[in-house]
């Protein structure tokens, strides 16, 4: 037996102070007592004596410490075994994705569905990476979703330079996160970027066993690019209007992966997630070895609770019935 609390064994010296008390003579217990518990301890009639009494509230004491300590009874260990899915989930952050033809923008609209999607993925591992013209990994795999909400949640644009949009830096980046595992899932929040053309794209993907499911974030009528200095525009001068890039669509079909427009319901990203799901199967991740415990304070909080009600409450001495 063990305690998982075993700190609050220090405060038995409380009733063993109080029970030094109690033997030693000439003691008022008025002392180390409430009143109130005294006048009840004392109460006229009653079958203990109010020394008895006193003893039995300081067992409920130390029975109640012992309690809050939690003694438990190692039971063995049980194996188990524990299954998920390896998804790498890739952000564009290239200025295109400040457009607000999706409300409030393009990429707090992303963050808003990944957050969605992640209460669909209740077995899996998943990383982030953020790119533009270059990728960056904002976290490697886990299952640690409050992590993961917290970083995607202050990822921001405000300290980005770099422009374009480059698909090719998040699927090395992935082929290297997964690099140990034989089926690669690859899920991108975009617009689609500039390109038109996906042939290297997607002949990497298919050499790296790559699948990509792409979850583009514009729309086909477009929107300006908003900035600190106001309206983005060209070398010429115009203003430039940044639209849906439905080319991608030829990347993630062609890789073995899906392809979703933005939808302003609920259900989208549980469509996804099971088209992701579908794909892959779960794949173990080893044993897991969990202690089996009983907890066993029940037992002396039971007592504890019996001899408070004895002290408190006990009966008056029976008389014999009398004819």
């Amino acid at each position: 037996m063990r305690f998982e609390n075993i700190e609050y064994l220090a405060l038995l010296i409380i009733p063993l102070l109080l029970l030094f008390v109690l033997k030693s003579s000439g003691i008022n217990l008025e002392k180390y007592f409430n009143k109130e518990l005294l006048a009840k301890m004392q109460k006229k009639g009653s079958g203990l004596s109010k020394r008895v009494r006193a003893w039995l509230l300081i067992l409920a004491l130390a029975f109640g410490i012992v309690a809050l300590a939690r003694p438990v009874i190692d039971n063995g260990e049980i194996t188990v075994k524990q299954e998920y899915i390896d998804v790498v989930t890739a952000f564009d952050i290239s200025q295109s994705m400040l457009a607000e033809d999706v409300y409030p923008n393009r990429l707090a609209f992303a963050k808003k569905k990944f957050f969605e999607m992640l209460n669909d993925f209740k077995k899996a591992r998943i990383g982030v990476i953020a790119f533009s013209s270059r990728a960056f990994l904002v976290s490697p795999l886990t299952s640690d979703f409050a992590t993961l909400k917290y970083l995607v949640k202050n990822m921001s644009l405000d300290y980005i330079s770099l422009k374009g949009t480059n698909l090719l830096a998040p699927l090395r980046v992935t082929n290297e996160q997964l690099k140990n595992s034989k089926n690669k899932a690859l899920l991108i929040f975009t617009d689609g970027g500039d390109s038109k053309d996906f042939s290297k794209e997607i002949a990497y993907a298919k050499e790296h066993g790559i699948k990509v499911f792409v979850y583009a974030v514009a729309t086909k009528k477009g929107d300006v690019i908003k900035t600190k200095n106001g309206v983005m525009k060209d070398r010429n001068g115009n203003i430039v209007i940044t639209k849906l890039n439905s080319s991608i669509k030829e990347l993630a079909l062609k890789s073995g992966g899906a392809y979703m427009e933005y939808s302003l319901g609920k259900g989208d990203m549980k469509v996804l997630a099971d088209a992701i799901k579908a794909k892959f199967k779960a794949k173990s991740s080893g044993k897991t070895v969990i202690k089996d415990t009983k907890e066993l304070f029940v037992y002396p909080l039971a007592l504890a609770l019996l001899f408070m009600f004895i002290g408190l409450f006990s009966l008056p001495k029976l008389g014999g019935a009398r004819a």
